[in-house]
């Protein structure tokens, strides 16, 4: 125990809860206490609080916070000058990407963004909104949306900005999607002067090495079976392995047991070939951690 303590900002909202359970898989346990927003995590050295992903970047440069979870999109958004420790690659709904996309009503007369010169448009990034058309040489008017974004064309905005992962939204209110304004993921980020402390630093990236662990093994499975020296080739060309293989030998000096990783979607398949190609002892087991 070193008595020091790392200010950690968990995301408010509809990353929250996809948060914690990835954190709980890195075995930090976070749990919620009704309008606190001041969560309890099973490390003495963590102290965390709930802050909107659209402000932790903020307050993460300020250095009020030594770490948090965001999009890229709200570091953008924001300008914020920190630390990018990590990519996770995770959201409330999949594990792809969010996309910031630009959309009108389907029978709208826009086609191009071109089309938006001196058109009214909503969107609750109004930066990156902003940004965007002035790369494209248009001049509109930007004005920033409270929420209900997608039902406010065509009567309060002639198109929208708004962040997306299945589309199902926007087809929902017949909006169009006309253009891609940026494709964001969730970061780890660090305030600049904390992550140069060395105990800060380590922390961090311990937290990190975990989270990115756990990521890593999803959709992922370990097979281990046992092999005939004669069958051995024919068994291992049959698995895309993570890694070579790993080859042991048994007491009986005619078979070799043998260890790897595969991804679970193609297990089905697999798994016949490799009985069929000699394989014996066939046992399939969950991943929780992948580090390479």
């Amino acid at each position: 125990m070193s008595g020091r303590v790392l200010k950690l900002g968990i995301p408010a909202g509809s990353l929250q809860e996809s948060t914690a359970a990835l954190f709980s898989r890195a075995g930090y346990n976070i749990k919620f206490a009704s309008r606190s927003y001041f969560p309890t995590v099973d490390d003495p050295e963590i102290e965390c609080m709930l802050i909107r992903a659209q402000e932790m970047a903020r307050y993460v440069e300020n250095g009020i916070l030594d770490a948090g979870i965001t999009g890229y999109d709200w570091i953008l958004e924001t300008n914020a000058e920190v630390h990018e420790v990590c990519e996770l690659v995770f959201s409330k709904v999949s594990r792809r990407p969010v996309r910031w996309v630009l959309c009108v009503p389907e029978d709208s007369p826009i086609k191009t963004v071109k089309d938006l010169e001196g058109k009214r448009i909503a969107t609750e990034a109004v930066g990156l909104t902003t940004r965007f058309l002035e790369k494209h040489g248009v001049n509109a008017h930007v004005e920033f949306s409270w929420g209900a974004t997608e039902v406010k064309p065509p009567k309060l905005a002639d198109a929208i900005v708004e962040v997306t992962e299945t589309g199902s939204s926007l087809r929902a209110n017949n909006l169009r999607i006309m253009d891609e304004v940026l494709q964001s993921t969730t970061r780890f980020i660090a305030n600049r002067n904390a992550y140069a402390d060395v105990w800060v630093k380590a922390k961090i990236d311990n937290i990190a090495l975990m989270l990115q662990s756990c990521l890593n093994a999803e959709g992922k499975v370990g097979l281990m079976m046992n092999v005939h020296q004669r069958d051995l080739k024919a068994v291992v060309q049959i698995l895309p392995a993570l890694q070579t293989p790993t080859v042991s030998h048994l007491s009986d000096s005619d078979w070799v047991a043998l260890n790897t990783i595969v991804d679970e979607s193609i297990v089905r398949t697999t798994i016949p070939q490799l009985k069929q190609a000699g394989a014996r002892g066939i046992v399939e087991y969950p991943i929780s951690k992948i580090i390479d």
